[in-house]
């Protein structure tokens, strides 16, 4: 028994000191995708919605921060990443973009099991930054669906672009260019399905 304890304890020892000199995960500062303020632009619909997280590549589908800083090569900020996966984060911002709006009241996600008239999603094709040259633009690149809920039968589609400059090369100035980019997809997006919405309820 002895014997085998002084066998152990060599062993125990050198995991103990190869624990302390492995490397320590670097510390990640975490961003929140924050919408602008905005007032609700008319009548509520009659029309349910669920908003759905887009399908993406999986790079994309992570909290990094893309960015392709030279031609077909795409990487992430170090140290640096969002609250969410890209998807989630777009998700979210067009709930919160209805709800603001307010013509759309009945709204719920794709992580709910509720039945919806129609249903929001598509493919999110790009949520980077991208240097061209000495300039840097956030470009967000959404093909987008509407979907009926009671025959799952595209009713529209349409592929949104945003290019927002950035004024500067941290990683802030970038977020907040995502932002600005974000609020105006949003509004697009909301505007879009408002108007399709309707016409799909009055055939």
């Amino acid at each position: 028994m002895k014997r085998a304890y002084q066998m152990i304890a060599p062993v125990a020892l050198a995991l103990v000191s190869a624990c302390s000199i492995l490397p320590k995960a670097d510390p990640s500062d975490v961003y929140r995708l924050v919408p602008a303020q905005t007032a609700s632009q008319g009548a509520p619909v009659s029309w349910s919605l669920r908003v759905s997280k887009p399908q993406t590549s999986e790079f994309l589908d992570s909290p990094r921060i893309a960015v392709v800083p030279e031609g077909n090569l795409i990487s992430s900020y170090a140290n640096a990443r969002w609250s969410d996966p890209s998807p989630v984060l777009l998700r979210n911002r067009f709930m919160d973009g209805f709800q603001r709006d307010g013509r759309v009241t009945l709204l719920s996600t794709d992580e709910t099991n509720l039945q919806a008239d129609y249903e929001l999603g598509g493919q999110l094709q790009a949520f980077q930054s991208e240097y061209r040259g000495g300039a840097v633009d956030v470009v967000i690149r959404l093909d987008a669906r509407l979907v009926r809920g009671s025959d799952q039968r595209i009713i529209a589609s349409r592929r949104f672009e945003i290019h927002q400059p950035v004024t500067g090369t941290k990683v802030p100035a970038v977020v907040a260019g995502f932002g600005l980019a974000g609020d105006q997809l949003n509004r697009q997006v909301v505007d879009w399905v408002v108007q399709q919405g309707n016409s799909a309820a009055k055939r």
